[in-house]
Order: C-alpha cells, then sequence, then structure tokens
C-alpha cells in the first residue's frame, strides 16, 4: 500500500512538473531557444535573409555579454518560402519539436495568420512578427505583441497627404491579392475618403506573379496620376519598371514593405521618385549618423554584405526580447516575460524609431510613421513622424 502511494506520488510530482515545463518550454538553467520563420527561398527571401542575419547579430552581441540574467540564447530559423502552409509546418516544428520559448520576427502577414494558432496552443509569444497588419495585435490576445504602425494606418495618413501635396486628380491602386495587399489598399481607401477623395481605379495580382503588364495597362488607359502600390520587392520593381516602358509616369507610393535599398538597387535609377511609407531609417555604410556607420560597419564586416531596414527589423526585434527577458527576472516564464512587457517603454534607437510603449490592453509598440523618397538611388527621410491616432 505504501509503495502504491508513493509511486502514485511520484507520478503526480512528475505529471506536475511537467506540466511547469510545457508552460514554460524553451528555458532551461543556461539557454532560451528561441524560434523564427523567415522566407529564405522564396519570393521575398532577400528580405528574410536580412531579417535573420540581424537576428543573429544581436544574439551573438548578447551571448558574448554573457546572455540573459546567465541564461545564453539560441535561435533557430526555419524557411517558409513566404507560403503560409510551410509556416504551420514550421511553426509546428519549431514549437513541438525544438521547444521553443517564444517565436520572434516571423516575416509575412499571411504566414502569421497561419501560424500563430499552433503556438497559441502551447502558450508560445508572437513577439514583433516583420509584418505591419492589425491581425498581429488585433484581435487582442495575451500573447501577440507587435512593434510598428500598421499598413493600414500608414497609408491612411500618408496617401491623402501625398495626394493633397501633388494635387493628384486620380488615385488608384495595385496591391497584391492577400491580407497584406488589402491592407494597404483598405488604408489608402478609408484615408481618401477622410479627406473628400476615392481610390478610382483598382487592380489586384496573385501572390508570386511576376508579370505586370494588363495592370499597368488599366491604370494608364485611366489616366491615374497616383498610384498606391501593395507591393513587396519584385512587384514595386516589376510594376513602376512597365510603368515606365508605358511611358506611364504616376507618383508612386508604397508601404514599408517597400522600403528597401533592393528597389533601387535591383531597378535602377528608374526608381527614383517612389515613395514609401517607413519607421526606421536604411542603414547606410556612409550614413551621416556616426552610430548607425558603426554599427553597419560591424554588421558588413561579419556577415560581408551591407546591411539593409530589414536587418535592422530582425536586430531590433531580438534587442526588445533581451530588454523584456531582463526585466523579467532569473524566473523567466511566459507569464514573468508578459509581466514585464506589459510595463515596457522602449525608447528611440540609433535607427531613428519612435518610441514603443505597451501595457497590459495595448499589444502595439508605436503607431507613427514617416514618409521617403527615392532620390538619386538612395532613401531620404521627407516627413516628420505623423501620428496615425491624431488623424482619426
Amino acid at each position: 500500500m505504501k509503495t502504491t502511494l508513493s509511486l502514485i506520488g511520484a507520478a503526480i510530482a512528475l505529471g506536475t512538473a511537467g506540466a511547469a515545463l510545457a508552460q514554460n518550454q524553451g528555458v532551461s538553467k543556461d539557454e532560451i531557444v528561441l524560434g523564427s520563420i523567415q522566407d529564405l527561398s522564396g519570393p521575398i527571401a532577400g528580405f528574410g535573409k536580412q531579417v535573420r542575419l540581424g537576428m543573429m547579430l544581436r544574439v551573438d552581441e548578447a551571448n558574448e555579454q554573457g546572455g540573459v540574467n546567465g541564461r545564453k540564447l539560441k535561435l533557430i530559423v526555419e524557411d517558409s518560402k513566404y507560403d503560409p502552409r510551410n509556416a504551420v509546418l514550421a511553426a509546428q516544428k519549431l514549437v513541438n519539436q525544438d521547444k521553443i520559448f517564444m517565436m520572434v520576427g516571423h516575416i509575412g502577414t499571411a504566414q502569421n495568420m497561419a501560424a500563430m494558432p499552433v503556438q497559441f496552443q502551447k502558450n508560445v509569444i508572437n513577439f514583433f512578427p516583420v509584418t505591419a497588419a492589425r491581425e498581429m495585435y488585433e484581435p487582442f490576445h495575451k500573447l501577440k505583441y507587435s512593434f510598428a504602425a500598421t499598413y493600414y494606418d500608414q497609408m491612411r495618413v500618408a496617401v491623402p497627404r501625398l495626394a493633397k501635396e501633388k494635387n493628384a486628380k486620380k488615385v488608384c491602386t495595385m496591391y497584391q491579392d492577400d491580407e497584406f495587399g488589402l491592407e494597404v489598399k483598405r488604408g489608402a481607401e478609408d484615408g481618401l475618403k477622410a479627406a473628400g477623395m476615392a481610390l478610382a481605379v483598382e487592380t489586384s495580382y496573385k501572390r508570386g506573379a511576376t508579370d505586370f503588364s494588363s495592370q499597368m495597362q488599366k491604370l494608364a488607359s485611366e489616366q491615374c496620376d497616383m498610384v498606391v502600390l501593395g507591393t513587396i520587392i519584385r512587384e514595386t520593381i516589376g510594376g513602376i519598371a512597365t510603368a515606365k516602358r508605358l511611358g506611364f509616369n504616376p507618383t508612386f507610393i508604397g508601404s514599408s514593405a517597400a522600403y528597401t535599398d533592393l528597389i533601387h538597387k535591383l531597378g535602377g535609377p528608374a526608381m527614383n521618385g517612389l515613395y514609401a511609407t517607413m519607421t526606421v531609417q536604411h542603414p547606410y555604410l556612409d550614413a551621416a549618423s556616426q552610430p548607425i556607420r558603426f554599427w553597419a560597419n560591424k554588421y558588413q564586416t561579419k556577415f560581408n554584405e551591407e546591411p539593409t531596414v530589414f536587418s535592422v527589423y530582425g536586430y531590433s526585434a531580438i534587442d526588445s526580447f533581451i530588454r523584456a527577458a531582463s526585466k523579467a527576472g532569473n524566473n523567466l516564464s511566459t507569464e514573468s516575460f508578459i509581466k514585464a512587457m506589459d510595463t515596457m517603454t522602449i525608447p528611440p534607437d540609433i535607427f531613428g524609431s519612435a518610441e514603443m510603449t505597451f501595457t497590459a490592453q495595448k499589444r502595439l509598440g508605436s503607431n507613427a510613421t514617416r514618409m521617403s523618397l527615392l532620390e538619386n538611388n538612395r532613401w531620404k527621410v521627407v516627413t516628420e513622424y505623423m501620428n496615425t491616432n491624431a488623424a482619426k
């Protein structure tokens, strides 16, 4: 009888310990395991690679300094190929097999939406995804934290402002036919409506498309003088290049998804004149800011390539995680991390980001956005921060 009771007691104790470990998987005495899903071989692999390298740089820095409260960081990155189905498989591996503590900097709107249910089943936080979709913090969920003004709000404040500045008579749009593109379109539509204007003509394309002839011919025939682009890298380049070949030269504006050096590196001088919303500055090696120059050269020395704004997103996501995990203390768990995050203020960094604040009810760090212009094959900031809340 005593033996049986002892075995039952041991089983209960083991079960309790197992439950505790399941709740706080990915945290051991000397290690914190983080996961990320990037596009490493699909249509936005350029971005995914840059986010990954930025994350790796900050992880290496932290580990060289002893880690977070004595725990080293381990980062595991999986490839989604920018496909939501692959994102689900990657999330299942990271959450169930690799037992990650947190998902950090996952790239892509549809990909995050597909992966989050897998994570949330195991109490794994979705931290600072590299997408500015509203779904990254709405509807409220205790395991969601997002860092940047949404695509919707970026376009809602920037498009009517630029339309008035350019005295545009007919504002149109070309967008990717998914949640990302629709958010860009909806923001432009609602912003123009509030300003007494309208989105006159729209055309879309399927994710992964490479030919934009029919779309640009339609917008040209409608005599659009401003085009809102719900596009990323090759669609931005392909769309504008096609327009130029047709002799169609409207004012083009994209979201922060189009704010990348790859636009002018791959698209050449034809891309000059493109506007894009953004938050942090592109880290040029010869930037006017000495801290940015120092950081950019450090990155180039380590990876043998120049950093980009997506490198900054990855670096900053890990940096913000470190701030909150440090604040959470030695007893790091999902709950202690949430408690720390919900009182966090993250100050502006060297890249010019806006201050971020979080509370138990506020899971979007910042709602401020700026505009940049491609001029002489280089991004130039052309507006101050616009508070999207003030425009509501």
